[in-house]
């Protein structure tokens, strides 16, 4: 179930994995407590009964706060996160990669509406992911690129362009590229 968890069926059991948005949606009840961990959180129920939680912690890949880096010396105005994660998952993440902005809890439609809305102030937006939560805002923005190594096919599928080895720091070499393409192309059509 896109942006919420996983519902799945054992024998006669049935079982749901996911945020709590997937138990807000099922009506079950779990200990609300959980939604102050800074951490994701996965929230399982069997047969219409919470059962618990499984802790998952993201770490920012090797090349991550040199990818941004690099961004900023291409003169990229604003490095933005778009997630699915937690808002505090995110805001933690963000302040180590000192990103400008970043929005967590998103569901892939919410991705969508904040890229549109970037697209209407008329910026020119390019959007990273790797997910099948992405795929939908890969589509919408300008140029779309998926991590391929790990990355979903559906986000492999509807990118512009796809890095290969999922490593963050290629995204600039992707830009720089492009931009020596563009610039032999005009150099032809003189």
């Amino acid at each position: 179930i896109p942006g919420y968890g996983l519902k799945g069926i054992i024998g006669q059991t049935e079982i749901l994995a996911g945020n709590a948005k997937l138990l807000h949606l099922y009506g079950i009840p779990y200990d609300q407590s959980l939604n102050d961990l800074a951490n994701t959180l996965v929230l399982v129920a069997i047969n219409g009964q919470y059962a618990g939680y499984v802790v998952i912690a993201d770490t920012l890949k090797e090349d991550a706060q040199q990818a941004v880096q690099s961004l900023r010396k291409l003169n990229i105005k604003e490095v933005i996160m778009l997630s699915g994660d937690k808002q505090a998952v995110v805001d933690d993440i963000a302040k180590q990669l000192k990103l400008d902005k970043a929005y967590g809890s998103l569901l892939p439609e919410d991705k969508v509406k904040k890229v549109k809305k970037l697209k209407s102030e008329g910026r020119v937006v390019a959007f990273v992911g790797d997910g099948i939560n992405d795929a939908p805002v890969i589509t919408v923005a300008d140029v779309g690129m998926a991590m391929g190594g790990l990355g979903s096919d559906a986000a492999i599928e509807t990118a512009d362009v796809v890095i290969q080895t999922d490593a963050p720091s290629k995204i600039a070499i992707a830009i720089k590229i492009g931009k020596a393409t563009k610039r032999i192309v005009w150099q032809n059509i003189g």
